[in-house]
């Protein structure tokens, strides 16, 4: 690129190095980079199962030689509890043995997973990135975080409760639809009682007879 310099008597043609330009342009460029961390607005899990809660970030800084990245946690507000350090490996005690952090340096995304959900897990989860550039340690997060909430799972008790339950309520119809009506069987109890009773008074009968003739 050429720019005019006027001076007395004339005009003075100039070429500026090309590498001059270039570098202006990449500092603007990096000025305008979004800084930025993304997360879902909102997840479900199920109570008892794992989720897992995706993150990315971006800034407008070149990294010192050594960055020294660190991803952390926070949960419940935007400033509440932190839950996780990467560099420290710190876990909060709600979380012990729940959390692993799928990320290494220098990845700009990662997942954070949660294992057991628990009920008291339903509630916001904040992503915050610290590291070293060339202009001092910086530090963000994400300004909405994720909203996580929490279904309880079917228990199998109700539904071996509900299945026993049914099934007797079936056996039941099934006994009463096999019974015969009470009033022919209280009528054929009475049958069954009186021929006892003839079969049993007959032959004594007899015998009277046969005594009372005898005596004639």
């Amino acid at each position: 690129m050429a720019v005019l310099v006027p001076f007395p008597g004339g005009i003075l043609l100039l070429l500026l190095p090309a590498a001059c330009l270039q570098a202006g342009n990449s500092g603007r460029s990096n000025r305008e980079r979004p800084l930025e961390v993304q997360q879902p607005t909102h997840l479900s899990g199920v109570q008892g199962d794992s989720i897992e809660i995706p993150f990315s970030f971006y800034f407008p800084w070149e990294l010192a030689k050594d960055p020294q990245m660190r991803i952390l946690w926070r949960w419940k507000a935007f400033h509440g509890e932190f839950i996780y350090n990467s560099s420290s490996g710190f876990i909060h005690e709600h979380f012990k043995d729940r959390l692993i952090l799928n990320w290494t340096q220098p990845q700009t995304s990662g997942v954070l997973r949660i294992l057991g959900l628990k009920e008291k897990d339903q509630t916001v989860y904040f992503c915050r990135v610290h590291l070293n550039t060339k202009d001092g340690i910086q530090e963000w997060l994400s300004t909405d975080g994720t909203q996580l909430t929490i279904t309880r799972a079917v228990s199998t008790t109700m539904q071996s409760s509900s299945i026993v339950t049914s099934a007797v309520t079936t056996a039941q119809l099934e006994d009463t639809e096999g019974q015969k009506n009470p009033s022919f069987v209280n009528m054929g109890a009475m049958v069954g009682v009186a021929v006892a009773t003839a079969v049993l008074i007959t032959p004594v009968c007899v015998l009277m007879i046969f005594l009372w003739w005898k005596k004639r």
